[in-house]
């Protein structure tokens, strides 16, 4: 057992959480992420027990355009404030990891300035993919390299040069050295090449015992990320989707099998696939925002810590408050919160309460971490599964439900509730509240949490400095656009990486259909993946 395989993440992204500028002037320090050390009691009253935070290195906008990956962001502060900050973490129990931004760099980064300074005559011109001297670009450097995303801002470092891979396992190097840090988030994970996470994953071994290796990845078998040789855990965006669409949509069915489909790709066992659960982070919209019936954040949280996997919530979602992404800009997901008015509304906001519950309960009952899943009951609008000997029941229907499960044998508690219950004959009835559950714990066991009131209403608005309120008439309108359906189809004679984003689509879907049935639901996940680089990964994912 591992410290992550018991963890409840907190996430923060600290430049848009303390109200940092945009843009870096890269003038004298201003130590903002002291403002994060009074939060740190907050995040342990909460029921959390580790933080990913990050970007947090010197870079010239939103932070994952490094610039120097061995200096804390001026905006945010010193090392010495990031040590210190890292410290207080430890001294509260709680285990930290940062953001790696090693796929890509800045251009500002010494590497990147020395080509433009010199050329070919640089010896840092094989640390970049694709460098072209008779090519440009829109900052008229006199050559071309590759990018991530079509963002020339953002240079594609060379992941099969062995001085790029020295350098950055020297910065893991650094950062456990100088900070003390208990593991990484790597960005773009999905990108990344293979041998370059293993050589991470051999620095990771070798720094620390149980230093945390997760990746971000979108689509694809998450397996060929998760093993022993190369990370411990990636982002969980099957489920991310799942969750909030299948309340959205009353279709338990989705969540179901959808959990079903990743227990199994983990060979069927709590300790085969430790994935990281979000239902919100800083690049997609606050869960609170996309549930249609924000009744729903109560079973949409109970699920999210008693499914199997790691479970993290985004800062300020579990005040509730909104955030939409608009056009052009994420910064309404990444907004300054006044943390003092935060810390003293805490006690009183009901999502908080039902939040530091969970965590609570989650850290307190050891098969919600490594209990067997087995599904007990499945409906559009009621759900319920065993951990070992717990028994999960959600509801996402406006009234109250009776239902019968199979049971061990003996009294049971409602862990939010208090309420206590027998099985009788290796059965159980339960009576489960509408938009509501309840996590049914052997009495027996002796575990014995304070109830929660689960009548969480929609609360007043939360203000969030500088981020605009989203009012009605302010919402994009999405108009539907008559298309013209272009014909595509599979090219015999090119690879992936010839291949157009379209053509990468349809090959993905052929793929799945060789599988099985695909739904709508899996065909729009395709469709709404338009990075050429993501769909490569996921097209090879398949055996």
């Amino acid at each position: 057992m591992a410290w992550f395989d018991e963890a409840v993440f907190y996430h923060i992204y600290p430049l848009g959480m303390v109200g940092a500028p945009k843009q870096n002037s890269y003038s004298e320090p201003v130590s903002r992420i002291t403002k994060l050390i009074p939060w740190i009691s907050h995040i342990k009253e909460s029921g959390f027990n580790a933080l990913y935070i990050g970007p947090l290195f010197e870079s010239e906008g939103h932070g994952y355009e490094t610039t120097d990956y061995k200096k804390l962001d001026s905006r945010l502060g010193t090392n010495k404030d990031l040590t210190d900050f890292v410290a207080e973490c430890h001294k509260q129990g709680i285990k930290v990891i940062f953001d790696g931004v090693f796929n890509h760099t800045g251009r500002n980064f010494f590497a990147f300035k020395d080509i433009r300074e010199k050329r070919e005559t640089s010896h840092f011109k094989d640390w970049y993919c694709n460098v072209n001297f008779c090519g440009n670009n829109e900052y008229n450097d006199g050559f071309s390299y590759d990018n991530w995303g079509g963002y020339n801002l953002l240079a594609k470092l060379n992941q099969h040069n062995p001085a790029v891979i020295d350098y950055i396992c020297d910065v893991i190097r650094f950062w456990v050295s100088e900070f003390d840090i208990d593991g990484i988030r790597l960005d773009a994970a999905d990108v990344l090449d293979f041998s370059y996470m293993q050589a991470l994953r051999r620095v990771a071994n070798e720094v620390k015992p149980d230093f945390w290796l997760m990746g971000e990845v979108i689509h694809g078998d998450y397996n060929r990320w998760v093993n022993e040789g190369t990370l411990h855990s990636v982002t969980n965006y099957h489920l991310h989707k799942a969750l909030y669409s299948g309340h959205n949509d009353h279709n338990y069915f989705e969540i179901a099998h959808t959990v079903k489909r990743l227990y199994e790709m983990g060979g069927n066992r709590p300790e085969g696939l430790k994935l990281y659960n979000f239902v919100d982070n800083h690049d997609v919209e606050r869960i609170y925002t996309k549930l249609t019936n924000k009744q729903h954040f109560i079973p949409v949280h109970i699920l999210l810590y008693t499914l199997p996997g790691v479970p993290s919530v985004y800062y300020g979602s579990e005040f509730g408050i909104e955030g939409a992404k608009m056009k052009g800009s994420d910064d309404s997901l990444r907004p300054e919160i006044d943390i003092e008015k935060f810390i003293s509304e805490a006690k009183n906001n009901q999502f908080v309460k039902l939040i530091s519950a969970l965590g609570k309960i989650r850290q307190g009952t050891m098969a919600l971490s490594y209990g067997n899943y087995k599904e007990l009951l499945l409906t559009n609008k009621q759900y319920a599964f065993s951990r070992d000997d717990v028994i999960v029941v959600v509801n996402n229907d406006n009234n109250d439900v009776t239902i019968n499960l199979p049971a061990g044998c003996g009294e049971y508690t409602g862990a939010l509730s208090g309420e206590k219950l027998s099985a009788i004959e290796g059965r159980i009835s339960l009576t489960v509240k509408g938009n509501s559950g309840e996590i049914w714990i052997p009495t027996a066991s002796g575990k014995v949490y304070e109830p929660v009131e689960l009548e969480v209403q929609q609360p007043e608005k939360v203000k969030v400095v500088e981020m605009a309120e989203i009012k009605a008439e302010e919402k994009p309108e999405i108009k539907v656009e008559e298309k013209v359906e272009k014909v595509v189809e599979i090219p015999k004679n090119k690879s992936y990486e010839e291949m157009t984003v379209e053509e990468l689509q349809l090959c993905i879907i052929e793929k799945m259909r060789k599988n099985g049935p695909v739904t709508d639901r899996m065909a729009k996940d395709v469709h709404d993946n338009t990075h050429h680089g993501s769909l490569v990964t996921w097209v090879r994912s398949f055996n």
